[in-house]
């Protein structure tokens, strides 16, 4: 049996440690940082009194003045905040030891001296830093743009001169940034997202662009007037359009409506074939036909529709015995009966726990249809938001889920032969069987992990996955890669912990409209992170493994994909966490294959069609 061998297991073990264990090395760093922090700046007031490292017990810096950890049991910084406080001197370079440092607030001192040019190697990952109000001096540095998870940065009322780097508009999470009453000249960065002012830029007298005058020197012209008349005209033809496209899309919809009332035209068509291939992996399933499969689920009716995604819909099918299972139509494959055959051969040969089976295939004329075994309760998505009263998952379970669903997907990266890439990880692609064990759906109708032969290549056709699981880089980069699946795995995660649904939340300010990844990420850079948790599920005695799994949750889905974990290190992560349960399996132990390990790998780039 291989678990993981040489760089792989150092990973992972290093992961662990850094997420889950409350004291060790990583306490210790920031014990030193802070050691390093009071070291260097002058304190005439007295307010660092309470940094006192003369007790070796870890356990006190949580309780030091502008200290706030992330949980009051560990010794790992979140903030530090210490605004008003009459400290001098230089920026502190020893902040580098408080590697798991969020916000830096140093407002209204007297820092001086420049801004470190390697400052993202100092607060990398640093989300609100507040420098404003003090006597720093020289340029800000570009190196700046590299803090690439901040949303607030605030170095107003100091001395910066030179020019605003341009580079700061690259900062796509940026919402809050300020430089006023300083003495800085140039063109201003064009934001992304940040909504800036001129007063953000008030008092520079030599800045231009933006909100500001043009940089040539000229004041901006009028142009109202004809802005109006072009948006009234493009209004007038937006709307005759509007009218003649519903127009034809009714009378599209009503003939449809008549040439096929039930939805199920094309499962007509077939119904008659006199050449069909249908084909059944398991011997446990029952002998059938065609003509048995129409029959079982009432000619595709829709009403037997059980669940509908991108890569088709799926009916459920019942025998005369009693017997359910699952069929999938899949939507608009263009794959060959012959290439289309020779992919089933390969899915019908992956077989694990936290699988669906794929029970067999059917091919009738250009229709392609799954055989799935049935999960008599539903989808995840289904279970965590319901709105049934009593229907509420409680932690325990939302953690077995997690662990398994976990495992099912690690053991599809990791040791499935070949390995896969999802692709189209989503709560609705979790089932649930009769005993509420995950089962992961649409395994395998993704392109697989490695660059193979043709016939093994997907047929889902550019789609990267749900709104609001999709990981921000597939936009850019068009491909597919495991760190995109562990991305959706922690939307997932997220569901599980908080409740809120991936593009809507119900605990957010109406005037919030962005996903659940981006609410948790301003709940993080205001410290507020115990906010996200479904409030009924604290308070009864698992408030510990809740944050637990939300910080790993927030790992996945960390903009960058080399800083987030691997499905591997997902699984380890969670069942840590959740080792006081009776949640393991005799398979628990996953088999890793030898060469080119997932973990290993940067970016995996999909098969391409040739």
């Amino acid at each position: 049996m291989r678990i993981l061998s040489g760089s792989g297991a150092l990973s992972a073990l290093v992961t662990i440690l850094v997420w889950l264990l409350p004291f060790g090395s990583f306490a210790q760093n920031d014990v030193n940082c802070l050691r390093a922090i009071k070291s260097s700046l002058e304190d005439p007031l007295g307010n660092l009194g309470t940094w006192d490292f003369s007790n070796n017990s870890q356990t006190s810096i949580c309780k030091f003045t502008g200290i706030e950890c992330w949980h009051a049991d560990d010794n790992k910084i979140l903030n530090i905040r210490l605004p008003d406080m009459g400290l001098k001197g230089g920026f502190p370079q020893g902040i580098a030891g408080c590697q798991s440092l969020t916000g830096l607030d140093l407002s209204r001192n007297s820092i001086s001296g420049n801004i470190p040019n390697d400052i993202s190697k100092l607060i990398g990952f640093i989300t609100s830093l507040d420098l404003s109000s003090n006597q720093l001096s020289g340029e800000i540095p570009v190196n700046l743009a590299n803090c690439s998870f901040l949303n607030i940065l605030r170095l107003d009322n100091n001395q910066f001169t030179g020019q605003i780097p341009l580079e700061l508009g690259q900062l796509s999470r940026l919402t809050t940034f300020s430089v006023a009453n300083n003495r800085l000249s140039g063109q201003v960065p064009s934001f992304a997202n940040a909504t800036v002012t001129a007063e953000n830029y008030a008092n520079n007298a030599g800045l231009c662009g933006g909100p500001l005058r043009r940089c040539d020197g000229k004041k901006k012209a009028s142009h109202t007037p004809i802005i109006i008349a072009a948006a009234i005209g493009g209004l007038t033809v937006a709307a005759l359009a509007f009218l003649v496209a519903m127009f034809f899309l009714r009378r599209a919809y009503r003939k449809k409506k008549e040439d096929d009332p039930l939805g199920n035209k094309w499962a007509r068509s077939i119904k008659g074939a006199k050449r069909f291939k249908l084909s059944i992996f398991e011997n446990t399933v029952t002998k059938m036909n065609l003509g048995d499969l129409m029959k079982a689920t009432n000619n595709f009716s829709n009403e037997n529709i059980i669940g509908s995604r991108r890569t088709g819909t799926t009916y459920k099918a019942t025998l005369e015995d009693g017997t359910s299972f699952m069929v999938k139509r899949l939507q608009d494959t263009q794959h060959s009966e012959k290439e289309f055959m020779s992919e089933m051969d390969t899915l019908g040969s992956i077989k694990h726990r936290n699988l669906v089976p794929l029970l067999g295939f059917c091919v009738a004329k250009k229709e392609r249809l799954l055989v799935y075994t049935y999960m008599p309760n539903g989808n995840l998505h289904d279970k965590i938001h319901s709105s049934v009263e009593g229907e509420v998952m409680d932690w325990p379970l939302r953690l077995k889920v997690g662990i398994r669903a976990a495992k099912g997907f690690a053991w599809l990266h990791h040791s499935c032969n070949p390995r896969v890439i999802h692709r189209n990880i989503s709560s609705k692609c979790i089932l649930l069987d009769a005993d509420y064990e995950p089962k992961i759906s649409d395994f395998g109708l993704a392109r697989l992990m490695n660059p193979v032969d043709t016939h093994l290549s997907t047929f889902v056709n550019g789609e990267f996955g749900d709104l609001g699981y999709v990981a921000p880089e597939y936009a850019r980069t068009l491909v597919a890669t495991p760190k995109g699946d562990v991305y959706s795995f922690g939307v997932v995660l997220l569901e599980l912990v908080t409740g809120e649904r991936p593009t809507h939340v119900s605990k957010a300010p109406e005037t919030f409209k962005g996903s659940l990844v981006e609410w948790i990420s301003k709940l993080s850079a205001a410290s507020k992170l115990n906010d996200a948790i479904d409030t009924s599920l604290v308070g009864k005695g698992h408030d510990s493994e809740l944050f637990q799994f939300l910080k790993v949750a927030c790992s996945c889905v960390l903009p960058g994909h080399k800083e987030r974990p691997t499905m591997f290190e997902v699984y380890q992560l969670l069942r840590a966490i959740g080792q006081r349960y009776d949640f393991t399996t005799e398979d628990d132990m996953l088999m890793l294959q030898d060469s080119g390990a997932a973990d290993n790998v940067v970016e995996l780039i999909v098969a391409q069609d040739k």
